[in-house]
């Protein structure tokens, strides 16, 4: 299973939170807009990201630029 060795594996490219304010879920816990984050994979839907919780996230796109 990869996604198993994500928090192991390069970093892809970084990208920077915009903003954390989500309709359903809690993000303000784990997302702190402006800063960088690693992105270990990406979808077409989102990208998993070392969040401040240190480990591997999966969040919809919308949250970065």
């Amino acid at each position: 299973m990869s996604f198993m060795n994500w928090t192991t594996a390069p970093t892809l490219r970084k990208v920077v939170c915009t903003h954390a304010n989500a309709e359903k879920y809690v993000v303000t816990d784990v997302l702190t807009p402006g800063k960088e984050y690693d992105v270990k994979n990406e979808t077409d839907e989102f990208i998993f990201i070392v969040d401040n919780t240190g480990k591997v996230g999966g969040y919809y796109k919308t949250y970065f630029e």
